[in-house]
């Protein structure tokens, strides 16, 4: 399993890049892909609609079960990733890449988001 270096991480699995002017990309880690199985469905929250550190904000459904989304920081949603919508196996297949899932304009960012590092000892454990 590889964590891209330049990128921060929720214990619940979510990456986030960081700010560009003041927008983040989020989506799963390759760990909970891989944990999720084949992803068949995503509910992602509406354009417009404000995020919350923590909170779910959609739904992962996959061949063995359905996870909520949770949001890493706290913003307004700018942009979803339509062609997850219509292909939820980028998940699976790029989930670094093409596989992201939405943009946030952060206001506000818990203290606990991991390093690379980080996350990949918390996998482990």
């Amino acid at each position: 399993m590889s964590n891209p270096q330049q990128l921060r991480y929720s214990k619940e699995h979510e990456w986030l890049s960081t700010a560009d002017d003041g927008v983040s990309t989020i989506g799963i880690t390759e760990f909970a892909a891989n944990q999720l199985g084949d992803v068949v469905y995503v509910q992602l929250p509406e354009v417009g609609s404000t995020v919350t550190a923590g909170e779910s904000c959609g739904e992962l459904e996959s061949t063995k079960s359905v996870s909520d989304l949770y949001a890493p920081v706290t913003g307004e949603v700018t942009e979803i990733n339509e062609d997850v919508v219509n292909d939820p196996a980028l998940v699976n297949s790029a989930p670094f890449e093409g596989g992201w899932l939405f943009k946030v304009r952060v206001t506000d960012e818990p203290d606990d988001l991991l390093s690379a590092d980080d996350y990949t000892s918390f996998c482990e454990n």
